[in-house]
């Protein structure tokens, strides 16, 4: 992640983040109401943006616009993310997507929607549970308004693990920025004087607001070492390699096992659209055969209806991995036909 050390912070959870960050980033007015975001967002968030539409007192069928793939698609494209955006331009007052939606696995392009966003008068702020340590993200550069991400998916810090928050230096030394406040975000030089009145640091800092969970902070760091020691790079180089594999697999014993089992991964081809996720669309089975890849030791996912996903980590994961994962696949068809 390209960011200034100014502008993260590691703080809290995923959700309690974002609704943090969007009692700031947030600022309905009677004209410029609406949230903008992408149709099946993670629940959590779908939730919080539902939330926060009816704390100001507004309807969530009125101000959240979903933006859906066509009909027959599985997936969003960019083109109907900006045109959305253009067309409702004087409405909506933030734009709230998945960097990379959790169910297909789509990367989207973030700057192109920042720009966009920017230039109808909207702020933008981005879910990077799914980005996080597994593809490219600059903040900076792009002007994301605001973003935050869990460290227990590609970060590897267990699940709970303490979560990371992004604003951007245009907002570093806005102390007038409505904000729930807590000792943590307090100005340090004064934090211990116990006086009243808040003063935020300034930077993502300033949105903290408890003491650091110092256990979960320490295995997060060992984690960001070792990232720091390979490199995103050299991973996302190994990322691409082991997903077109994957990819070249599934396929295979789709074509193989077409008379009783196929498979559709709904995960855009183009490397630059994906990360480490690939989303596989049964069709002639059901969670049964997830089931049975469980039963062989494959740590996988499964979306209903009949979505399973496979995420071939760089940092940890083989080309032989995938390779056994293969067999896995095709024992389990046999199994169940």
């Amino acid at each position: 992640m390209e960011a200034l050390s100014s502008e993260v912070v590691i703080t809290h959870s995923l959700t309690t983040n974002l609704h943090l960050l969007m009692v700031s980033f947030y600022r309905p007015t009677s004209t410029r109401y609406k949230i903008l975001c992408e149709k099946k967002a993670f629940p959590s968030d779908q939730y919080a943006l539902e939330s926060q539409v009816k704390f100001h007192g507004y309807d969530p069928k009125d101000a959240i616009i979903e933006i859906a793939p066509r009909e027959g698609d599985h997936l969003i494209t960019d083109q109907d993310i900006l045109d959305t955006i253009r067309k409702h331009g004087n409405e909506i007052a933030l734009v709230m997507i998945g960097g990379v939606n959790y169910y297909s696995g789509q990367l989207f392009d973030m700057e192109a929607i920042t720009k966009a966003g920017h230039e109808v008068g909207a702020v933008v702020g981005f879910d990077l549970a799914h980005a996080a340590g597994n593809v490219k993200l600059n903040l900076h550069d792009w002007q994301v308004d605001f973003a935050a991400w869990c460290s227990y998916k590609y970060l590897n810090s267990s699940p709970g693990g303490v979560s990371g928050m992004f604003v951007h230096k245009n907002h570093e030394n806005k102390p007038e920025l409505p904000r729930f406040a807590g000792w943590w975000g307090h100005d340090k030089s004064t934090r211990f004087l116990m006086e009243p009145g808040f003063k935020p640091m300034p930077g993502a800092e300033g949105w903290q607001l408890s003491n650091a969970p110092v256990l979960g902070m320490a295995a997060h760091l060992a984690s960001l070492d070792i990232f720091d020691e390979v490199g995103m790079n050299k991973l996302i180089e190994k990322r691409i390699k082991l997903t077109n594999y994957l990819e070249e697999i599934v396929q295979e014993i789709s074509a193989k096992y077409s008379a009783v089992c196929e498979f559709e991964i709904i995960t855009p081809k183009e490397e630059k659209r994906r990360g480490a996720q690939l989303s596989i669309l049964v069709h002639g089975k059901g969670k049964p055969l997830f089931d049975s890849l469980t039963k062989q030791g494959v740590i996988a996912d499964w979306r209903e209806p009949n979505v399973i996903r496979i995420a071939p980590t760089p940092l940890y994961n083989s080309f032989e991995d995938i390779f056994n994962f293969g067999q896995a696949l095709e024992k389990a068809i046999s199994a169940h036909n």
